[in-house]
């Protein structure tokens, strides 16, 4: 696939997590800062993402909302970063990475806002308790390395980045498992290219 890679973020977002995707892919890219406030909401940024929210991704024609949905496209429009497997072993791939974006997020959201279904509404919010979506993912990430392949994939990108920010935040437990799982996607070249970037990004913004 050919065509320009422009990445629209704001180094306090989810954007981390797609820069980090684009720095495993290893394609060159452009960054347009999207400040909050202000061009975010305004109409050339709303034409992109009519949420008027970060990150966006722009790839030639086409383009990309929702950090997920980045990722996911990113490792198909660049096999060679190989970052999802072949396409009969991507059940556990698909399965983790909108495990992630659907009952995690939701799950570490309501949690950080202090919302707390009721017992008898918890079939509704997709999760059921947020110690139960620990429970599954400390179980999946205790069993294996990595969660859908032998090697780190973008799952594991995008559930280790979740991960990762809730732990620093303590809205996560620092269970053991989660903390050894971390060490092992955290610490990826790529991780830390994308964390000196936007570091420097939020510096130079604040200025």
């Amino acid at each position: 696939m050919s065509g320009e890679l422009v990445l629209y973020t704001n180094p306090m977002s989810r954007g981390r997590t797609a820069r980090w995707m684009l720095e495993e892919v290893g394609a060159p890219y452009c960054t347009e800062l999207i400040h909050y406030g202000t061009t975010i909401k305004q109409p050339a940024y709303l034409a992109v993402n009519p949420m008027g929210k970060v990150p966006a991704l722009r790839h030639g024609d086409t383009v990309v909302t929702e950090t997920a949905a980045i990722c996911t496209y990113l490792a198909d429009a660049f096999p060679e970063a190989e970052l999802a497997p072949p396409l009969d072993r991507r059940g556990p791939y698909y399965r983790w990475l909108f495990f992630a974006a659907g009952p995690l997020e939701a799950a570490i959201t309501n949690t950080a806002l202090q919302l707390e279904p009721p017992d008898d509404k918890r079939s509704m919010v997709g999760y059921g308790s947020f110690a139960q979506v620990l429970d599954v993912l400390e179980a999946e990430v205790s069993a294996r390395p990595y969660l859908a392949d032998a090697r780190f994939t973008a799952a594991d990108l995008y559930v280790g980045a979740q991960l990762g920010w809730g732990m620093h935040f303590g809205i996560v437990e620092k269970r053991q498992a989660f903390l050894d799982y971390w060490g092992r996607v955290g610490k990826r070249p790529a991780q830390r290219r994308a964390k000196e970037l936007d570091d420097a990004l939020a510096d130079a913004d604040a200025v």
